[in-house]
């Protein structure tokens, strides 16, 4: 059992009156290891049933919305009725460990891969290896995420994280980067906010339909971008504000440092984190991710004030019971590099496996820190 004065292990209770037992989050992990029509495997299973106890919300990553949007081998699907079996699965072994299962869906837009989908690539503006979307495509994908969000209902999960960070689709239709539209889905801020907004509304609107309040929507963004017409945390509170306006239970902020300071617009030299909480809605909580590692990291960045939850990625990777080590006080114990020879993989399925060895081989960890991050 926890410590009773632990803050890692004191509960939350969203606005919409569930109650998340621990403050430590699971980033959403590209794992690379379903079948290859997204249905859940034995490796990918091994992975996810290890990982969860101590934990609070465990986020299932890019769950695909449609069969064009594929980013990478391996990527689990909410697309129709036949993808329920697996989707409950994942669930039922993330709770199995008393977590909350919340599966992400996405689209990865001008980042998906044709050779994974077998489809032309499209994007909100045309560029040398995508098409421009149509106005009938874009309100078909709004209806993809949605149908996505009543196929999680009905497979017994817990929420879902709408994914709208990391340059895929989402994000591409708010930057002016990738979205260079002049009709009601691009042009000004305003406008270039309408497709994050709409798949928002969507995807409230099924839980309504469906008589569930107690599922959990969260949002995840990335709050910059650099280069011309990159996304400033200008824009980002812009979103953050009209995000607000729709009741959901979490914003998530995607990146690599949790104390990462803001380049451009509102709050430059500031902590993000500090300047996105400021422009919340108080009763909707925050997840912050970022180089977090131990149970000390993770106090650490909750006692900041700044968030609700704090999510762990290449660490709950390197320990698959992290969160027990947490909770017994034995985190001398936690690993803190990854080590290529070590044998049993860390029970990870041998293609997520082959991707850390290709990104250490690329980027070898420093002595004595963590290796950097795959992908979170």
């Amino acid at each position: 059992m926890p410590h009773p004065q632990d803050t890692l292990f004191e509960p939350y209770t969203l606005n919409n009156d569930v109650t998340v037992l621990s403050r430590i989050a699971v980033a959403p992990l590209t794992l690379f290891s379903s079948d290859a029509d997204g249905t859940i495997n034995d490796g990918e299973a091994m992975f996810l049933s290890q990982r969860a106890k101590g934990i609070g919300l465990y986020i299932l990553g890019a769950t695909l919305v449609s069969e064009e949007g594929a980013a990478f081998a391996g990527q689990p699907r909410a697309i129709s009725e036949k993808d329920i079996p697996s989707l409950k699965k994942r669930a039922e072994l993330i709770k199995a460990q008393g977590a909350l299962a919340i599966t992400q869906i996405h689209h990865g837009g001008l980042l998906a891969l044709s050779e994974c989908s077998k489809q032309d690539v499209y994007a909100p503006s045309a560029t040398d290896t995508a098409k421009e979307m149509t106005d009938e495509h874009i309100e078909a994908t709004v209806k993809a995420f949605a149908k996505a969000t009543e196929l999680c209902i009905a497979a017994g999960c817990d929420g879902v994280e709408i994914h709208g960070a990391n340059n895929y689709l989402i994000q591409q239709f708010f930057s002016a980067k990738t979205n260079r539209r002049n009709d009601r889905w691009g042009g000004s801020l305003t406008k270039r906010m309408a497709f994050p907004l709409r798949v928002v509304e969507a995807v409230c609107e099924v839980r309504e339909k469906m008589n569930r309040p107690d599922f959990i929507i969260g949002y995840r963004l990335s709050p910059e971008e650099p280069g011309d017409n990159g996304i400033t945390m200008t824009e980002t509170i812009a979103l953050i504000r009209a995000l607000c306006d729709y009741p959901l239970q979490y914003l998530h902020i995607s990146q690599w440092n949790f104390n990462k300071l803001a380049r451009r617009g509102v709050g430059v030299g500031q902590l993000r984190l500090k300047t996105l909480r400021e422009a919340m809605a108080p009763d909707i909580a925050l997840i912050g991710v970022g180089g977090l590692v131990t149970g000390d990291d993770l106090r650490t960045a909750l006692g900041t004030g700044f968030v609700d939850f704090v999510a762990v990625g290449q660490s709950i990777m390197m320990n698959p019971n992290l969160g027990e080590l947490i909770a017994s006080g034995k985190e001398d114990q936690i690993i803190r590099e990854i080590d290529l020879q070590k044998e049993d993989h860390y029970a990870m399925p041998e293609p997520l496996w082959a991707m850390c060895q290709q990104a250490m081989n690329w980027m070898p960890p420093v002595k004595g820190k963590p290796a950097k991050r795959l992908d979170v």
